[in-house]
């Protein structure tokens, strides 16, 4: 049976088992919309946001908006060990994943990005792979050229 830790609106997380949620006798209606019966009462759920990487949800119950967090064993785990699930990432450079030739580089040193931003195209196995941010923050310095082949873990963008 697995348990799962939910925090409404940032509230002392619960314990919820497997075999209660299966208790929820759930019909959707559309992709984020849902008709949910619980000890015979009917509710109306709509998920209005959903951030799965950090495990956030705002969902619409009865025309009550919920901030919701929901995180599985492995989640409390590895919290536990003292990693956060969903912690902003720290990463200072990008590298190349695999060797290949830059096609396009689509940032300059200074901007600012967001998460998730494309940077650059590398064209790798005649196939363009576009890299992207894994964290927000600022171009500190960009060590590779529009053309210039490279190596696989060869640096090419770093951040400040």
């Amino acid at each position: 049976m697995s348990h799962f830790k939910v925090s409404v609106n940032e509230n002392e997380p619960i314990t919820l088992t497997s075999e209660e949620l299966m208790g929820l006798d759930i019909h959707p209606i559309t992709e984020n919309e849902q008709h949910v019966l619980y000890q015979n009462k009917g509710y109306y759920a709509q998920i209005k946001t959903k951030d799965f990487n950090h495990k956030e949800f705002e969902v619409k119950i009865n025309n009550n908006l919920y901030n919701v967090n929901i995180f599985s064993e492995l989640d409390v785990l590895i919290k536990d060990m003292g990693f956060e699930v969903g912690a902003s990432k720290f990463v200072n450079d990008i590298k190349a994943p695999m060797p290949g030739l830059i096609l396009d580089i689509q940032v300059t040193e200074g901007n600012e990005v967001q998460e998730g931003s494309p940077l650059l195209i590398l064209e790798a196995m005649k196939m363009e792979n576009v890299l992207t941010s894994p964290r927000s923050g600022i171009i500190k310095s960009i060590k590779i050229n529009k053309g210039d082949a490279v190596d696989k873990n060869q640096l090419l963008i770093e951040f400040e």
